[in-house]
């Protein structure tokens, strides 16, 4: 990988706060690697150089560590990984799910999972709809209008449990989508280094204790 996607990927880190070790720096740009050349046969992601792919991609997922807790993780509508492979690297400790019904981009999560060694990482390709499991945490990002997120992963939200929404510009009305019993926690602004050209922000939400509803 070159020495400016390299200078990149350390000046973002650093910007978030995150400090990583040596392995986990090597597997951020492995990835990057592994990344563009897929990217060339069959065209995942619509970012070409590999430059850009630090900001829209690494970054961008590295951005929404701080919120991440519990054991278990799933993100929904993963593509080909992003944010979950990043939010794996940097907390090996973190068990992933990927989910995506796309057969290709799973193709490439499995390659990857395999070349950088992740074994704290599981890669699913199945629709939502049909996936049965329950997870401390379900994040997406840009998967679907938020309350078709809510509405399609509410069965594989464990009680207690947060959804992690990475949205771009949000619409009020899909705040107002949401059900009654799912409450927004937190909304927060994310400054993304290399993002400059965009609206980023993380919505927290979960289910609201004092409800009637029952999972």
């Amino acid at each position: 990988m070159t020495p400016a996607c390299e200078r990149l990927l350390d000046e973002g880190l650093a910007a978030l706060g995150i400090a990583t070790e040596r392995g986990q720096r090597q597997r951020l740009l492995s990835l990057l690697s592994l990344l563009h050349k897929w990217n060339r046969a069959y065209n995942l992601t619509a970012v070409r150089s590999p430059e850009a792919m630090v900001g829209r991609h690494l970054l961008d997922s590295a951005s929404v560590a701080f919120a991440v807790g519990g054991t278990n993780l799933l993100d929904v509508g993963s593509g080909p990984g992003f944010p979950g492979l990043v939010l794996a690297i940097l907390d090996p400790g973190l068990q992933v799910t990927l989910l995506d019904s796309n057969g290709k981009k799973v193709r490439f999560q499995r390659q990857a999972v395999m070349e950088l060694g992740l074994d704290n990482v599981r890669c699913e390709q199945v629709r939502v709809e049909s996936f049965d499991a329950t997870f401390d945490q379900v994040i997406s990002r840009a998967f679907a209008a938020l309350g078709d997120f809510i509405g399609l992963t509410e069965p594989l939200l464990a009680r207690g449990g947060e959804w992690l929404a990475m949205k771009g510009s949000l619409e009020p009305r899909e705040l107002e989508s949401l059900p009654p019993h799912v409450v927004v926690r937190e909304r927060l602004a994310l400054a993304v280094p290399g993002v400059d050209d965009a609206e980023r922000q993380l919505l927290r939400l979960g289910r609201n204790e004092d409800s009637d509803h029952r999972q």
